[in-house]
Parts: structure tokens; C-alpha cells; sequence
């Protein structure tokens, strides 16, 4: 039996797809410049130029040029959270303890592209406030590193003790030591001193 679909919810489908097809063309066209150029610097015409659409379609799709850099970095965080994920799947890890080891060594290998420093961890906290930069970057790495902590702890691998603290501990660490990375002179250097201090803080979990 084949079911019919009206001509108006056919009409609001493709107006739907219209829309997303839209925010996703300026987040994606954003999202090279406010790494390139910084927030303050790019210009909502710039945006909607670089993206083919027009500035009333831009504040259709969000209230002003600090929403869009919310979506931005929600889209960043999640390929951060996605690239570490891929990482640990790729090299056959199954311990969460040395998954764990992995994320930090990436993310320290990874935080100096221009997308995750300017966006994620210079601009984010002046643009959005330090407690919403907070929330956006923890909805999705936040998870990962507590799912590794709990696996850790069920497995006897970590020390039993609350994870969503800890998971709080080592990404505020972890972002730290990524900064340090970010603005040392010899960056090589910056990240061997900081992965053997992070080592030493996950060597302090273990059971």
C-alpha cells in the first residue's frame, strides 16, 4: 500500500531541508574565517558573502554573529570529540586507561590548528562567557572523557570515585596544558614537557 504525501507537506519538507541547507552553509562558511581572522575581526557581511546567502537569511537562522559562533564551536567541539573517538578506534584500544593516554596525546597534537585555538580555546570564552563556553564544549567531549572514566572504573582500571568531577579535573588540564602547547616558542618542546606532566596525572587514577 503506497502512501501519499500532500503537496503542503511537501512544500514544508523542502522548506524545512532549505533551511538546514542554509544554517549549515554559514556555519560552514563562518567557521574558516572566525579561525582565520578571529571574531571580533569578521564581519556578518563577510559571513553571508562567503556562504552565498543574504544577510536577512543570516538572522533567520540566528539571533545575531555571537549565535552563530556558538554553532561554530558546538560544530568544532564535536568533530574534536569525533577525531578523538576515531583515534583511539583506529589504533585497536580497548583499555580505557591507555584510550585515555591517546586522547590526551591527540588533543595536544591537534590543539595548535587554527579552528580549535582560535575558535575553541582563545575566542570561546571571551565570545560566549567562561560558563557558556563551558557548557557548549563539554556537551561533547564532556561525555567521552566521563564514558572512558567509567569504563575505567567498572573495569577495575581507575580508582572508584566520582566521575563527573574528575572528568571536569582532567578536561580543565587538559585545555591548560593545551594553551601552554599554543603559545610556547618551541612547541615540540611545550608538548613532551606536558604529555609526561598529564601522564603523571593519570598515572594518579589508576587502581
Amino acid at each position: 500500500m503506497s502512501v501519499r504525501v500532500s503537496a503542503p507537506a511537501r512544500a514544508r519538507r523542502t522548506q524545512a531541508d532549505r533551511s538546514a541547507a542554509t544554517r549549515d552553509a554559514l556555519v560552514a562558511a563562518a567557521r574558516p574565517l572566525f579561525a582565520a581572522h578571529g571574531f571580533a575581526d569578521v564581519s556578518t557581511d563577510a559571513i553571508v558573502a562567503a556562504a552565498g546567502v543574504t544577510r536577512g537569511a543570516l538572522y533567520h537562522q540566528f539571533a545575531d554573529k555571537t549565535a552563530l559562533f556558538e554553532a561554530v564551536l558546538a560544530a568544532v567541539e564535536a568533530d574534536i570529540a569525533r577525531r578523538l573517538a576515531e583515534e583511539a578506534a583506529a589504533a585497536g584500544i580497548s583499555d580505557p586507561v591507555e584510550a585515555l593516554r591517546l586522547a590526551v596525546g591527540t588533543w595536544l597534537e591537534i590543539c595548535v590548528e587554527p579552528e580549535i585555538l582560535r575558535i575553541a580555546l582563545i575566542d570561546g570564552p571571551s565570545v560566549l562567557g567562561w560558563v557558556h563556553w563551558r557548557e557548549v564544549c563539554y556537551l561533547h567531549v564532556l561525555g567521552l572523557v566521563q564514558a572512558l572514566l567509567a569504563r575505567g572504573i567498572e573495569l577495575g582500571r581507575i580508582r572508584a570515585q566520582p566521575v563527573k568531577p574528575l572528568a571536569h579535573v582532567l578536561m580543565g588540564a587538559g585545555d591548560e596544558a593545551a594553551l601552554y602547547v599554543a603559545e610556547a616558542a618551541d612547541r615540540a618542546r611545550a608538548r613532551a614537557e606536558m604529555l609526561a606532566i598529564l601522564d603523571h596525572v593519570i598515572e594518579s587514577i589508576i587502581a
